[in-house]
Order: C-alpha cells, then sequence, then structure tokens
C-alpha cells in the first residue's frame, strides 16, 4: 500500500437490503461514482484524513447529485489495511446476528447527517490540497515556515492553488545568499507529486520581448500598465504552429505577465443586481473593460465601475478610478517588505505605510499569553524583515535619543492613548474616552446632536421673547 495512505481511511458505501460493498469516490470536477473493489490493485478511493473535509465535500456532492440518497449506508475503513478490513466487514454482513458482527458493523458505520451537522457546528474551510502532502523542507530551505504561511493569511491560499501575497525569501547557494520577495504556488506535477514554484518580484512588466509569440502594441502596453489588464483576446503560441486565445493581465505583486486561456472563462449573465446585455457580453468575452452602473453592494449601496477579467484573478474585477488605482498601486508596492499583521494584531495602511518609511508606529489591544491587553511602540527593521517592538518607558527613551522617528500620520491616535489628549472630533464629548478612541461614539454623538438643537431651541426661544419685548405698544382711545 503507497506510503500516502497512512493516517487515512477508505468510504464504502452499500445499497440498503444488499450486502455488495463498493468503494466511494469523487472525480475532480465534483461528481461522486461507486466502483467494485479490485482484487490486487490499488483501489480507486475517496482518501480521507482526520480534518473530515473531504468526506464532507463527498455527501454535501451526493446529496445534490443521487437520486433517493437515503437508499444508501456508508463505512470507513483504514486504508492500510483495506482489502482485510473489506473481508471483514463483508463477512459481518453475511450474519450479522452473530455475536460481536452487529457492533463491529456499527463502529465502522458513517451517518451523513452526523457529518454535515458537526460541519454546521463547527464549520472548517475546505482545503483542495492535503496539506500533509506538502514537503515543508522546500518552503523552509527558502526560509519560509508554515507558520509563517498561516499567520500572515496565505496558507488557505496556498492549499487552494493559489498564489501567496508577497513573502520574503532568501535564496541560497554555495557563496551567495540572495534576498527577494516572491510569490508562492504550488502546482502538481505529470507525476502527481506537489512542487513548489516561486514567482520573484521584477521591477516592471516585460512588455519589450515577445510573449509566446504576441508582440505587444504601444496601446497593449499601455493598457497593461494602467489598467494591469491586455484588454483584448490574444493569440499565444505554447506549441509551434498552434495558437490559443488567451486573456493576459500583469500580477500587480509581482508584475508578471499571467495568461488564461480563453476557452476557460465563463462570462456572466448578470453582476450585482443588473443584467448584462448581449453587446455587454461580447466586449466582456472579448477582454475589454466594460463600463456598469447601478450595481448594488453586499451592503445595499448602489456603485458604478468598470468590470474586465482578470487573469491574474481568474476572475472578473472591478475597476474604479485610475489615478487612485495606481496610488493605491505604488503604496501597496511601497509596502511590500512589512508584514500584514503584528503578534496576530492587523496593520492598517496608514500603520505600514509608516513602518516602510522607517518611522516607529504605536500599536495597541495586543494581547499576552493570559490575555490581558498592551500597547507599544513598533518600527520595522530592514536588515532583519522583523518589527522591533518597545513599551511606552522604552520609547520615550529612544525618541529623546533621537534614535527613534515618530510617526506624523498617527499623532492622533499616539496622544490619546500615551498622553490622555483629546481631538477636534471628541473635544465636545463630556464623557471619558476610551483607550484608542478618536472619534465620538454612535451614542456620544448622538448626544452631541441633542444637546446641540436643545441649545439653538432655547436661543431661538429668548430671540423671540426679546422681539416682543422691543415692539412698541398700541395706545387705547
Amino acid at each position: 500500500m503507497d506510503k500516502n495512505l497512512k493516517d487515512h481511511d477508505v468510504l464504502l458505501v452499500k445499497e440498503k437490503g444488499s450486502n455488495e460493498l463498493q468503494v466511494a469516490n469523487m472525480g475532480a470536477d465534483g461528481k461522486v461514482k461507486m466502483t467494485k473493489p479490485k482484487k490486487g490493485e490499488n483501489p480507486d478511493f475517496l482518501k480521507i484524513n482526520g480534518n473530515g473535509n473531504a468526506v464532507e465535500n463527498f455527501f454535501d456532492n451526493f446529496k445534490r447529485q443521487v437520486k433517493e440518497p437515503t437508499r444508501f449506508d456508508f463505512f470507513r475503513v483504514p486504508a492500510e489495511r483495506f482489502g482485510e478490513a473489506l473481508l471483514d466487514l463483508k463477512n459481518a454482513f453475511s450474519n450479522p446476528d452473530k455475536p460481536g458482527n452487529s457492533e463491529f458493523i456499527d463502529m465502522h458505520r458513517v451517518n451523513p447527517d452526523d457529518i454535515q451537522k458537526n460541519q454546521q457546528q463547527s464549520p472548517q474551510t475546505y482545503n483542495a490540497i492535503d496539506e500533509s502532502h506538502v514537503n515543508w523542507e522546500q518552503f523552509e530551505s527558502i526560509g519560509i515556515s508554515r507558520e509563517t504561511l498561516e499567520k500572515t493569511g496565505n496558507l488557505e491560499k496556498l492549499l487552494n492553488w493559489q498564489k501567496t501575497d508577497l513573502l520574503p525569501i532568501i535564496i541560497k547557494t554555495d557563496d551567495v545568499s540572495v534576498r527577494t520577495d516572491a510569490r508562492l504556488v504550488l502546482r502538481e506535477t505529470p507525476a502527481g507529486n506537489l512542487s513548489l514554484t516561486i514567482h520573484a518580484l521584477r521591477n516592471e512588466p516585460e512588455l519589450e520581448r515577445p510573449y509566446f509569440g504576441i508582440k505587444f502594441s504601444e496601446e497593449d502596453k499601455r493598457n497593461l500598465r494602467e489598467t494591469g489588464n491586455l484588454g483584448r483576446i490574444a493569440e499565444a503560441e505554447y506549441k509551434q504552429g498552434e495558437k490559443t486565445p488567451v486573456y493576459i493581465s500583469v500580477d500587480r505583486q509581482t508584475n508578471e505577465l499571467v495568461a488564461v486561456r480563453a476557452e476557460k472563462v465563463k462570462i456572466p449573465e448578470s453582476i450585482k443586481g443588473v443584467q448584462l446585455d448581449e453587446q455587454k457580453k461580447k466586449e466582456l468575452s472579448e477582454g475589454k473593460a466594460v463600463w456598469i452602473d447601478g450595481m448594488t453592494s453586499n451592503k445595499g449601496k448602489e456603485f458604478s465601475a468598470y468590470f474586465q477579467f482578470n487573469a491574474d484573478k481568474k476572475s472578473f474585477e472591478f475597476r474604479f478610478d485610475n489615478e487612485k488605482q495606481n496610488q493605491k498601486q505604488q503604496q501597496n508596492n511601497e509596502q511590500k517588505d512589512v508584514p500584514m499583521t503584528f503578534r496576530k494584531k492587523e496593520l492598517t495602511e496608514d500603520q505600514r505605510s509608516s513602518l516602510s518609511e522607517g518611522k516607529t508606529v504605536h500599536i495597541n489591544g495586543l494581547e499576552d499569553k493570559q490575555g490581558k491587553t498592551y500597547s507599544g511602540y513598533i518600527t520595522f527593521n530592514k536588515e532583519t524583515c522583523k518589527m522591533d517592538f518597545m513599551f511606552p518607558y522604552q520609547y520615550k527613551a529612544a525618541l529623546a535619543d533621537g534614535k527613534v522617528i515618530p510617526d506624523d500620520r498617527n499623532k492622533t491616535q499616539v496622544a490619546v492613548n500615551s498622553e490622555g489628549k483629546t481631538n477636534e472630533a471628541t473635544k465636545d464629548v463630556k464623557e471619558p474616552l476610551q483607550k484608542g478612541q478618536t472619534q465620538p461614539t454612535e451614542k456620544q454623538t448622538e448626544k452631541q446632536t441633542e444637546k446641540q438643537v436643545k441649545e439653538q431651541k432655547e436661543m431661538q426661544k429668548q430671540s423671540e421673547k426679546q422681539t416682543q419685548q422691543q415692539k412698541p405698544r398700541g395706545r387705547k382711545i
């Protein structure tokens, strides 16, 4: 038996009223199937590991695809001793009244309702790749650990055939160590093994040289630089003499060109509540950006934007103001070295911008091992690619010695947290501010408004009273 089957189970299925056991499986297209076990051969079965994601996904599809799914019973047996366990179950079914056989059958029985009930109570993310098959030594050889991927929110992307975000890696040879940023992705080799692929950061997209036989016009180059998408269908020549229609986009994190075969892209009928007409669908299929009015966001707000296929994301995307998008891209490039989180606390874009400029940033809401919150100051060390942390008293001493650069973007927040000061937004709030508060709460704002309205009414009342007193009184005749 293959060593990859260790700690895995096989899912068996039996029609009620029959003693014939079949092997349950699910294809890459999500279609469930049942086949008879073959003697002397490795059976084609669904491998179930400890996390249960595979069996949950199977039962979800089974209920949707099979008529009268309650006609079937399910059992799971260890993959390493599949043949022996299969024979034991068959013998138990042939004489279920024999002492011990009923208990043996129930011990291996799987109830789909229980599986899905547990899934609803403790939902787990289904990952397309079983992480036990990943060679983590490949990642560690470039300075990336599984824990790093999990903390930065990249583990789930990696286990679903997606690229990670930009991560700092180290490539070592005998005498040279090269530090760079790269996006990582897992790919399957023809032999069925998982291989790590590195997409290193480039200074800019390579648009002057042909890309699989495609020569970019000046308009193509402008589109790729400004929008990230080619804006048309191109003919790639992956094999000599064979033309393949593709969409092309720029990986905005690495500046690498990415292509997707046009035949794999399905044009939607509607988007965010707006039905697409035939002209818009035609333009989308041609790779063009289409302006769509009157869409409704997930929060119920109406918005309008360009809609276009992005080959790097392998999905359609919204594109708003070009200038703002370019500014955001430039900001992301400046922040590429700075981690997204510090001690499980997510950093804001302003904080990451300041850190990338060498400034020291105030951070609160951190938790120690006992669950107590604390705050302090962090500086990004570009030499070690790590954060240096200081408590407030250490920061004050370093600031006095000129060893740190204060964060101008965060002056208000620091003043409120460290010095107990208020700001313009909260100066009229009479209640004490909470730690880290720079804006009045909704309740405080409501009280402020009520007070201001009351004062205005009182002033108006006084003004009317004075006007009445100043009016001349008529003389009686």
